[in-house]
């Protein structure tokens, strides 16, 4: 374990904590009609259903991706001069000008609004939804999108751009939102502080040679560490994953309230004594990008079999006054200025497949072929049953 001085560790963990912790916050009209064919909808929504689900599980779930019977946007007019409301998650970030070449480019004057983490930006946009005070939302994710697709947050709009955007990340075959950015959850590892050979299954988490070295988040508390559960449940299934968490608990798991608790106190990066932490599949670009003094290679690497793929989406929220400069915006953000600005300011991937990665993403920051998901209607019907179960064995 290499010795680091206290000024290092804290020159370190405040460049790091600007980049990685914007991923940890998140850590989900002249009007038309716009026909979607019944049958290509309910076959977009049966592949997007997990194969990890339990036919019981999918029989109970949510019923969030049926057709809404709404209208769809279909934009033309001149919107100049128009100002809109983007509401978004605390970790929101991107580069001074990004949002002022929508404006130059469409005469449309966009203020954004954090307004928490993406639990509590759905929540309170379902409290306001009948007055809403934003016209875009951004930042609901996979997690959270069937609680609000079920409050009818948002306004059909299939953006002409989502032909660069792979299937898989367009979860509502009614195109009530939009995928604009993901990422994957994974278990990262400090590589030259590890008691044995690093792990490259969930199993080898509770090795007993890591005993007392994985530290990870409360799922009640944490995205990430909500996310870590899932991909246990994904892997395991309902009559599985308590017994794995049982051997977790028992091989010395250390639960945090939150990712900063857990990366920059338990975890080496920030001084901590554990070598395996929940945490992205960004994290190493990020901790190449912000090592000090400069590194060749990070010093931490990914157990690609406990990723789980979170995806974010925008939508154009119902009630609003300004639909088609909404739409516009939905526009901008699957455009490359926006998609290429983000994986530096949020450490996320693009989902326009167009749009360039950094290199320190292409080096260090490779995605997972097949990270794991769950179907959101399952989660959304499960999330609690799940997490008193975890708490009965994890926290008693």
């Amino acid at each position: 374990m290499r010795i680091k001085t206290t000024l290092s560790i804290i020159v370190r963990v405040a460049l790091l904590c600007m980049a990685l912790a914007v991923a940890a916050t998140a850590c989900g009209e002249d009007l038309q009609t716009t026909a979607i064919g019944e049958g290509d909808a309910e076959a977009l929504a049966q592949e997007n259903a997990s194969d990890t689900a339990s036919e019981d599980q999918r029989e109970e779930a949510s019923t969030c991706f049926d057709d809404p019977g709404l209208e769809s946007i279909t934009p033309g007019g001149d919107e100049a001069g128009t100002t809109i409301t983007l509401a978004t998650h605390d970790s929101f970030v991107l580069s001074d000008g990004t949002l002022a070449a929508f404006t130059d480019a469409t005469g449309i004057s966009v203020e954004q609004v954090a307004v928490g983490d993406a639990g509590q930006l759905v929540s309170q946009s379902i409290l306001t939804k009948d007055n809403p005070t934003a016209d875009v939302l951004f930042g609901i994710d996979n997690a959270f999108l069937c609680r609000g697709l079920e409050a009818d947050l948002f306004v059909p709009y299939a953006s002409p751009a989502l032909s660069d955007v792979d299937d898989e990340l367009e979860l509502d075959p009614y195109n009530r939102v939009t995928p604009i950015s993901f990422g994957d959850v994974c278990v990262n590892y400090w590589s030259d502080a590890l008691a044995g050979p690093a792990p490259a299954t969930l199993d080898d988490l509770a090795d007993p040679v890591h005993a007392d070295q994985f530290v990870t988040q409360n799922p009640e508390t944490s995205s990430p560490g909500f996310a870590f559960l899932l991909a246990t449940i994904s892997e395991y299934g309902d009559d599985g994953w308590e017994n794995y968490w049982e051997s977790l608990v028992e091989n010395g798991v250390s639960i945090t309230s939150g990712w900063n608790d857990a990366y920059y106190g338990e975890f080496i990066a920030g001084g901590g004594d554990r070598s395996i932490v929940t945490s992205y599949a960004s994290s190493p670009p990020a901790e190449f990008l912000f090592a000090d003094p400069p590194v060749d290679t990070p010093p931490t690497a990914v157990l690609d079999d406990s990723c789980f793929r979170q995806i974010e989406f925008a939508g154009v929220l119902a009630g609003t006054e300004h639909p088609e400069a909404a739409a516009a915006l939905i526009d901008f953000m699957l455009g490359i200025t926006y998609q290429e600005d983000v994986p530096l300011n949020m450490f996320v991937y693009p989902a326009n497949g167009r749009a360039a990665l950094p290199e320190s993403f292409v080096d260090f920051g490779p995605l997972v072929d097949d990270a794991r998901t769950i179907d959101p209607a399952v989660i959304e019907t499960n999330r609690d049953d799940w997490t008193e179960r975890w708490n009965n064995i994890v926290l008693g």
